[in-house]
């Protein structure tokens, strides 16, 4: 028996071996040369000293990224608590359909992910802009009631280029990203407790507050934490549908790596955004493990 688990340990290893390189010398040997540049500055053009300072750090903290990044924060806050509001719902109603058609309500969640996201986005552009989708079923409205009441000539209602671009569009693309955790924590669920408080006098409202919510604690801690943390760091989102006053700290590191060619800065203010990501999975550690002590 020893000698075979000695044989399944070099089967491991073998197995492990060639991932093991790919993310060593892929991932984490260039991130390591990224963190060594936030503590360096610019010698020249394409040269970069690493000298051990901080100034790249002191600099990121500054009121006027440090406002980007409360920005940064508060849209993927209010993204994430959109997504949960939308989501919970649909996940909800997910758990409790016929089995033919969870199959098809998981396909159509899933199927975004095989669109690659600009073409998203543009999609999004489409349905947008002033001579989009919706100002154009909002006029046709118009035109209508202009026939009956004495109206002004209709103005598209200018959403591209706004926050509330920047949101609708950071809500579309991760909305399956929180109902995906929410259906997997829902579909665990037993039923009886379900059918025990209804019974019990407690209707659905407080059945849904009171045992549904409680028990899908680990799906909605689960579903905001991978929903927070890629709408923290999205780049493309806000480029394409927002304006000067919806850049995020992802549009900020990406001009300091290309228009304004400081590497040192801009791997400054990344890391910093990896580290405020360590908190984020520290505080919903912390928050399970306090839920799961409190069931003990």
């Amino acid at each position: 028996m020893e000698q075979s688990w000695k044989t399944a340990k070099g089967v491991f290893a073998t197995a492990l071996a060639a991932p093991l390189v790919w993310l060593v010398l892929f991932f984490l040997a260039p991130l390591a040369i990224v963190w060594a540049y936030s503590f360096g500055h610019n010698e020249g053009l394409t040269q970069i000293a690493i000298t051990g300072t901080f100034k790249n750090y002191a600099r990121a903290i500054e009121p006027l990224y440090l406002k980007i990044f409360l920005k940064s924060a508060w849209v993927a806050a209010l993204t994430t608590g959109l997504c949960l509001v939308i989501g919970f719902p649909v996940a909800l109603a997910i758990t409790f359909a016929s089995q033919k058609a969870k199959t098809w309500l998981l396909l159509l969640i899933m199927l975004p992910f095989w669109t690659n996201l600009l073409i998203r986005t543009y999609a999004l552009i489409a349905v947008l802009r002033d001579e989009g989708y919706i100002n154009k079923g909002l006029e046709a409205v118009w035109t209508l009631a202009a026939k009956v009441l004495p109206l002004a000539p209709f103005q598209p209602v200018e959403m591209m280029h706004t926050n509330f671009a920047v949101i609708v569009g950071l809500v579309y693309v991760h909305l399956p990203f929180m109902v995906l955790p929410l259906y997997s924590a829902l579909d665990r669920l037993d039923k009886s407790l379900l059918e025990a408080s209804l019974d019990l006098g407690a209707g659905h409202l407080r059945t849904l507050f009171k045992v549904v919510v409680p028990l899908a604690l680990p799906g909605i801690a689960s579903g905001v934490l991978i929903t927070f943390i890629p709408a923290l760091g999205a780049y493309l989102t806000p480029d394409l549908l927002g304006g000067p006053d919806s850049q995020m700290i992802a549009n900020v590191i990406e001009r300091q790596f290309k228009r304004a060619n400081d590497w040192p800065f801009g791997a400054a203010l990344s890391f910093l955004l990896m580290y405020l990501t360590f908190v984020a999975i520290a505080v919903q550690a912390v928050v399970s493990k306090s839920k799961k002590g409190e069931r003990a």
